[in-house]
């Protein structure tokens, strides 16, 4: 019985020391006996060194987490009885679910998998993944009976990087497991670590809905201002202006246009796509979405490429800042980031192009995107300056200085800047 099996003396094994991972394991680490485990030893190496590159958690707080162990040895966790496993779900070129990290994980812990063990998964997915795609791998590489020999558990990752006060113990967290009994232990051991409570979802696959839609659901509304921002560029109005009218109603939502990247919002849709797809169905209203969001990158440089023409400036002997390479504000996370499409597309201009983010890891964005982060802006001069991700530290820049003459142009894509300074915003 897995009440009796793992209440008692639960030990716990998080798998991926990611944005979603490490602050599981800190927590989880506060009360059991934990291990943090990672494939890449320099990821566990930096940690116990007290760097967390992702800047969700610092030296103090993994100290904090006295029951903590980190590793990347998967020896260490084969006396875990709890495994939970929060690897990353991208996309691939083909905008297709790649679930090559998750199933490798499922097939490391199917190898260490024991009578009476708890499997976890954190990770979004499509509806059905966990119990269609992972659990016949666990079978497989561990011989066991699913539901017999072993049990499943989803709990949707709900992290928001950058985000100090939405955080792990404060949103309320959706559990759910592959039989009753699972449920409610699932409920037990969230519920923990975790001061905001759980929500029991009835099922693995609802509870892997619940997820996948919560980041569809915001594509889509941000698709439709950004729709407007298209709509109003022509009519020469200005969209914040006009979202700051309406919003004057009680029942008006307040998105925004902008870039639409990172892990969760501009690739969770596609999954769901992706099951509608198999089931015969062909969405309309997310995918629309998505081609409205994916393009906006395209469409910032050409208005900058439009601006730079008005202003007199030959296009090929420009040269363009842009500020801001993480996907979102006061975060370092340059996953799937769209400001690399304003950097792609002014390139094809022959522009010149400089990219300055304090938040970013320059050798992980040479790595991952093949560009080179500026170190400062000291004695730069721009044709262009082009405000993409609304870092704290932007808003504090001498924007005057950074023009190159009075007829440079300030595109500030995320309206934080005075209107009076600016010569666009979307």
């Amino acid at each position: 019985m897995i009440q009796n099996t793992l209440h008692t003396n639960p030990t716990i094994a998080v798998v991926g020391l990611g944005y979603v991972g490490l602050p599981l394991a800190v927590e989880f680490g506060k009360k059991y006996p934990t291990y943090g485990f990672d494939i890449l030893s320099s990821r566990v190496f930096d940690l116990k060194n007290g760097l967390d590159r992702t800047r969700q958690v610092g030296l103090e707080d993994i100290q904090k987490s006295h029951f903590l162990r980190l590793t990347h040895s998967l020896e260490d966790i084969r006396e875990a009885n709890i495994f939970i496993i929060t690897v990353p779900t991208p996309i691939d070129r083909y905008k297709k679910p790649d679930l090559s990290l998750l199933l490798k994980a499922s097939e490391m812990i199917g190898g260490i998998l024991k009578p009476g063990d708890l499997v976890v998964y954190e990770s979004t997915v499509y509806p059905g993944c966990t119990e269609e795609d992972c659990v016949p791998v666990l079978e497989k590489f561990s011989g066991l009976v699913y539901n017999r020999d072993f049990y499943c558990g989803y709990s949707p990752e709900r992290i928001n990087p950058g985000d100090k006060i939405n955080t792990l113990k404060t949103i309320r967290k959706v559990v759910s497991g592959s039989n009753s009994e699972t449920l409610l232990y699932m409920e037990t051991l969230y519920n923990s670590i975790i001061p905001a409570g759980t929500f029991k979802a009835s099922s693995i696959k609802v509870a892997e809905a619940s997820k996948v839609i919560e980041n569809a659901q915001r594509d889509v509304n941000i698709s439709f201002v950004n729709e407007l921002s298209l709509i109003f560029d022509r009519m020469n109005i200005d969209t914040f202006e006009v979202l700051e009218a309406a919003g004057t109603k009680w029942n008006f939502l307040h998105f925004k246009p902008g870039l639409v990247g990172g892990h969760c919002i501009g690739v969770d849709p596609y999954y769901l796509v992706h099951k509608a797809e198999s089931l015969g169905y062909y969405t309309q209203v997310i995918l629309s979405g998505r081609r409205i969001n994916d393009n906006m990158g395209l469409f910032v440089a050409g208005k900058v490429v439009k601006m730079i023409i008005k202003s007199g400036q030959r296009v090929d002997q420009s040269r363009a800042l842009l500020l801001g390479f993480s996907f979102k504000e006061n975060c370092p996370d340059i996953r799937n980031s769209r400001v690399i499409d304003i950097y792609n597309e002014l390139r094809q201009f022959q522009i010149e192009v400089d990219i300055y983010d304090p938040w970013v890891d320059k050798s992980e964005a040479l790595e991952e995107y093949d560009v080179s982060l500026q170190d400062n802006l000291r004695d730069k001069k721009y044709d262009a300056i082009i405000l993409a991700v609304a870092h704290a530290e932007f808003k504090e820049l001498d924007y005057l200085n950074l023009k190159r003459n009075p007829s440079s142009i300030i595109f500030d894509t995320k309206a934080i800047l005075d209107r009076e300074l600016v010569d666009a915003r979307l």
